[in-house]
């Protein structure tokens, strides 16, 4: 999508932190947003941020549990109202892990699966359907993490399950989506000034104790990661990477990865048939075909 202005697009999470940058910075570039968010007092101070720029008026604030598929569909139906036909999904809602992966009991392993992975799924399986239907293109964004690329230790990893998921979600669906013209991103931030690790099973707003991102003032500015997001769907890149200080880090990964796998020697003709079946599919879904 290269032209943005006046197209409309729907953020969750997006009253505070990384989703409020995308917003204000979709909105600097003509576009009406909707911003969803769990957290009444954070719309309050988002709608007052828009509304001091003079910009209310190309944003709608709107109470949202992405968990809630039925409250997600009145939103979708909301914001349709409200601004027409959206274009552009970014699935951004987060939560972090509190409890080491090793010793996290079962509820938190529902809560944060639930928004980090489960909030995805229901705006894939809301707005997907809707942006095919209209046929005027678009794009959708899912938020994973650094930590999807690279994972975390102890209570982080938890965190980590959710967004290697979100990534392996959203490489397929951009396959999917492709030959309806709709493209689909994968954003990956590193450390970002956010609300984050304020986040509370309990719904306790308290600040984050230890862990590895107990300090958040040294993150990217929002509205410059949101500037990266909007250059993402105009290049329609598969992944939207602004941190660039992880480059190396990701290189070691892959390289290690790369060079545990066996020379490809005496392979059975069927293993290599599959093998390219499944590239040519891949290639075919990259090209927008069927």
């Amino acid at each position: 999508m290269n032209e943005l202005r006046d197209k409309v697009a729907f953020v969750t999470g997006g009253a505070s932190g990384i989703a409020l940058g995308i917003a204000k910075a979709m909105v600097a570039a003509g576009m009406r947003v909707v911003i969803a968010d769990v957290r009444e007092d954070h719309l309050k101070d988002a709608r007052a941020w828009f509304v001091s720029q003079k910009q209310s008026r190309r944003i709608k604030c709107l109470k949202l549990d992405v968990t809630n598929r039925k409250a997600y569909a009145r939103a979708a139906d909301q914001a349709e109202q409200a601004f027409g036909k959206v274009h552009v999904v970014c699935n951004n809602a987060g939560v972090p892990s509190g409890q080491a992966i090793d010793e996290a009991d079962y509820e938190e392993w529902d809560w944060v699966m639930g928004i980090n992975l489960g909030g995805v799924i229901n705006g894939v399986k809301t707005f997907a359907p809707r942006i095919k239907k209209h046929g005027e293109g678009g794009h959708i964004v899912n938020t994973a993490s650094m930590a999807g690329l690279i994972p975390l230790p102890a209570d982080g990893g938890i965190y980590s399950a959710t967004k290697f998921a979100v990534r392996g979600l959203t490489d397929s669906l951009r396959l999917s989506m492709a030959k309806h013209g709709v493209g689909v991103s994968c954003l990956c931030p590193g450390l970002t000034r956010s609300r984050i690790m304020s986040v509370r099973r309990t719904g306790e707003i308290d600040p984050a104790e230890g862990g590895l991102f107990n300090d958040m003032s040294d993150g990217m500015d929002p509205l410059e990661l949101g500037e990266a997001v909007l250059a993402g769907i105009r290049a329609n890149a598969p992944y939207i990477l602004p941190h660039g200080e992880f480059k190396e880090e990701v290189r070691e990964l892959f390289e290690e990865i790369l060079d545990l796998f066996p020379e490809a020697d005496n392979v059975p003709e069927g293993r290599l048939v599959f093998v390219k079946r499944r590239r040519e599919f891949t290639e075919a879904a990259k090209r927008g075909e069927g």
